[in-house]
């Protein structure tokens, strides 16, 4: 794929949606720290049913840190993994109180020392809540990058790169969002919706169901 093609492929993009933003319901950088993490393994629909009455009884580091490991569970029972999460949350809260004056750090390292946040939640914080012009890979968008062959890679890690290198700078900063909600409404994993498709004519997919 050349980069006029990719270009194109974000032009449109852009055009059908020109504010994109996650679908986790947030206020604050804390709060979407918290749904990113918890949203590992679980949809956004789920995460946002939990956080609405999470957020309500507790929604700063302090606030959910007195809740406790049992206290907190009991608001994030319905989500995957939730006693690991439950865990990592309780002891990034910690962490956020004692180094970081109980504000989420404007800082990869920083962020990636959190327990429950790794390179992709890292990315999402940075973009979302701090406005950096990052690229968070997910599985939707892995799959996105390597249908189309707009990014192609064997790992999330060269995906990132790779979508860094060739995204425009305009597109950047929204890059993300587009291809996710791309990758989760249209692009779907079993059966792409390739007749609904904004870039079917520009996707390289060699298995195309145009209706």
């Amino acid at each position: 794929m050349n980069n006029q093609k990719r270009y194109e492929i974000f032009k449109r993009l852009q055009s059908h949606n020109p504010h994109p933003t996650t679908e986790l319901n947030y206020k604050t950088p804390f709060e979407l720290l918290i749904a990113v993490i918890l949203s590992a393994q679980a949809t956004d629909k789920g995460v946002n049913k939990a956080t609405n009455a999470l957020f309500k009884a507790a929604n700063t580091p302090k606030k959910i840190f007195n809740l406790g490991e049992d206290g907190l569970k009991a608001f994030i029972k319905t989500i995957g993994l939730f006693n690991t999460k439950a865990k990592n949350i309780i002891k990034t809260c910690s962490i956020l109180l004692k180094q970081h004056q109980g504000q989420v750090p404007h800082d990869r390292t920083a962020l990636e020392a959190l327990p429950g946040v790794g390179r992709k939640t890292a990315n999402v914080i940075l973009n979302t809540a701090f406005g950096e012009a990052t690229i968070a890979v997910d599985t939707h968008i892995f799959r996105v990058a390597n249908r189309t062959k707009l990014a192609p890679g064997k790992t999330v890690l060269e995906v990132e790169k790779k979508l860094l290198k060739f995204v425009s700078d305009e597109f950047k900063q929204d890059a993300h969002h587009w291809l996710i909600l791309h990758g989760r409404y249209t692009c779907v994993a079993r059966k792409p919706r390739c007749h609904a498709c904004v870039i079917e004519d520009l996707c390289e997919y060699q298995h195309k169901e145009v209706e």
